[in-house]
């Protein structure tokens, strides 16, 4: 059992002002992982002024960019050599299936390359050519950034804003969900190993109450958020009455659009890993399922098929595709919105609000599908953030593009067709911010986030590192 009775606070473990520990249990088993510190106002308030004196005063702002790039790729080699211990850790506090967790260790090295790549190749400053006078625009850092995160990946959530904080010249305060303690503790040690200079990262679980004290607080000069809608717009109220820089990466129900041509014995088990990845506890999983009627009941017994050989299970067992829910409290959720489905006259096809035999003492969601969906029932307009696909018909490509656009979200979605050009064709018409075609990985060169209620701003690469500058125009004569 791990104990962590500190905080990670400016840099160095520090006590709590809160001596209680919360109880870090197992969403497989209910087994007690853990207990951990969590942080209140008052360590907020020291948090803050840790990072507001060491951007005020301290070194890390002034350094050259290359001494800034120099400390976060000793701080991802470091990520790098423990990636084994990190997916592990994951798998066990967040119930994430170990394939995810070990994969997903690729992807956290993908986007701190591409991280490093733009902060060698921006150019932070740069003189402007022509006019009468002359000009200079630099790129400076913001100030301190509260960046604040969920649970679903943490590792993931916490360096898309950390990287390119740090890269930038900010300093930071990480709030993480309780959910999390353990796992972000780890990255905690991590930092401390790195050798930042005092004061420039704390990193503190919290409940929401928390949260959004450090949000409010006056010495926070941007806010760089993941997590639910609803969340995000009351951050992005708070903000707005302070005129704090903002980031918000949100929800999403993105559309997988099969076309008429598609191939579904490439399609179904594309779609196993882009709609269900980490138990559904995803905010880019392609969850809406739109198939051509035509073809409609050849695809959704391929979906039953494919859902059906889904083994479901201990997150640490390499065989296991599903893991449990990561709380009681989201298991219930999931439950409630299959029982809604059926109560709004969805055809439930596989799955239902039955836990699985013998895993009652977890948190586990039987997958289910839903077939006969009318884009307008909530099971398909709603995040259920968990493994539960709904079936759509569609009559043209006319009718896909509208039913996939026919949401207050836009953060991802996919295409499938046999011809590439007529499914970039298709997924020109998709408001969301990403598109995948035939089941690509998304890369992290490019920008990431969402259109409409999915957010405000973009993460990963050149765009993604810009978010955390200031523009500044120096003007000669």
């Amino acid at each position: 059992m791990i104990t962590d009775d500190k905080l990670f606070l400016g840099g160095s473990w520090t006590k709590p002002s809160d001596p209680h520990l919360l109880d870090i249990t197992s969403p497989h088993d209910g087994s007690l992982l853990g207990r951990a510190a969590q942080a209140l106002p008052a360590d907020i308030d020291r948090a803050v002024a840790a990072a507001r004196k060491a951007f005020d005063e301290g070194p890390w702002p002034r350094l050259a960019p290359a001494d800034r790039i120099a400390a976060v790729r000793r701080l991802t080699e470091l990520r790098k050599a423990h990636a084994a211990e990190i997916a592990d850790l994951t798998s066990t506090e967040n119930g994430s299936a170990r394939w995810f967790t070990h994969a997903g260790q690729t992807g956290l090295t993908r986007q701190a390359d591409a991280y490093l790549k733009a902060a060698e190749e921006l150019a932070w400053e740069e003189a402007l050519p022509g006019g009468p006078q002359r000009s200079i625009v630099r790129r400076e850092p913001i100030g301190v950034v509260a960046a604040v995160i969920p649970w679903n990946s943490p590792f993931s959530a916490a360096l898309a804003k950390v990287l390119p904080a740090l890269l930038a010249g900010n300093t930071v305060v990480l709030k993480v969900s309780p959910e999390n303690s353990l796992t972000m503790n780890l990255l905690a040690r991590l930092l401390e190993e790195t050798g930042l200079p005092e004061g420039v990262i704390s990193v503190l679980p919290a409940d929401r109450e928390t949260s959004e004290y450090l949000v409010r607080h006056p010495g926070v000069d941007k806010i760089a958020f993941t997590g639910s809608t609803a969340a995000g717009r009351r951050i992005a109220s708070l903000a707005g009455a302070q005129l704090k820089r903002v980031s918000l990466e949100l929800g999403g129900k993105s559309a997988a659009v099969l076309l008429p041509d598609a191939d579904l014995d490439a399609a179904v088990p594309g779609l196993k890993f882009g709609s269900l990845l980490n138990n559904g506890e995803a905010c880019i999983a392609q969850t809406r399922i739109l198939a051509p009627r035509d073809r409609y009941e050849e695809v959704v017994a391929a979906l039953k098929e494919m859902m059906e050989s889904l083994r479901v299970g201990d997150p640490a067992d390499e065989h296991t595709f599903i893991g449990p829910m990561v709380r009681r409290g989201q298991q219930q959720r999931v439950l409630d919105y299959i029982r809604l489905g059926v109560e709004e006259g969805a055809r439930l096809v596989t799955g239902g609000p039955e836990v699985p035999a013998g895993l009652e003492n977890g948190h586990y969601v039987t997958p289910t599908l839903f077939a006969d969906v009318d884009n307008s029932m909530r099971i398909a307009r709603e995040e259920i953030f968990g493994p539960v696909l709904v079936v759509i018909p569609y009559d043209t490509e006319d009718d896909a593009v509208r039913i996939a656009n026919e949401s207050e979200y836009g953060l991802s979605g996919g295409v499938w067709s046999a011809d590439e050009a007529r499914a970039l064709a298709f997924a020109r018409r998709i408001r969301t911010g990403t598109v995948t075609v035939n089941g690509a990985s998304i890369g992290f060169d490019g920008p990431f986030g969402g259109f409409k209620s999915s957010g405000i701003g973009r993460e990963y690469g050149a765009v993604g590192l810009t978010q955390y500058v200031e523009y500044k125009t120096v003007t000669l004569q």
